[in-house]
């Protein structure tokens, strides 16, 4: 598996005073240091020695984020005062509920 697919981020880490390598689809595993690059270089060596692991062992290996496939759809259960007032507004404005909600979700 190639490590380069995966979603890596670096952030800046206050409590530890160094920046901080992380990856999206190992939330357990983190980076420290000095620099923004090391903390990435770090990182994606650290998953790619996790992997070798994995597969080593016979285990399964998570899929990266960006060669998932989404339906395009999830269901929320939200108050049904909310969903009144949501469909409410979505009737107000001549749209669906659905068309609504996903602009709302789309403008956060």
């Amino acid at each position: 598996m190639k490590t380069d697919r995966y979603t890596y981020r670096v952030t800046w880490s206050a409590e530890d005073d160094e920046h901080i390598g992380l990856c999206a689809e190992f939330p357990s595993l983190s980076w420290l240091a000095a620099t923004p690059e090391a903390a990435l270089k770090g990182v994606r060596k650290l998953v790619a020695d996790v992997l070798a692991d994995l597969q080593a062992n016979g285990e399964p290996v998570p899929v990266p984020i960006a060669e998932r496939t989404y339906s395009g759809e999830f269901r929320v259960r939200i108050p049904p005062e909310q969903h009144r007032r949501l469909a409410l507004q979505a009737t107000e404005q001549g749209v669906s509920l659905n068309r609504l909600v996903s602009a709302k979700l789309a403008s956060v």
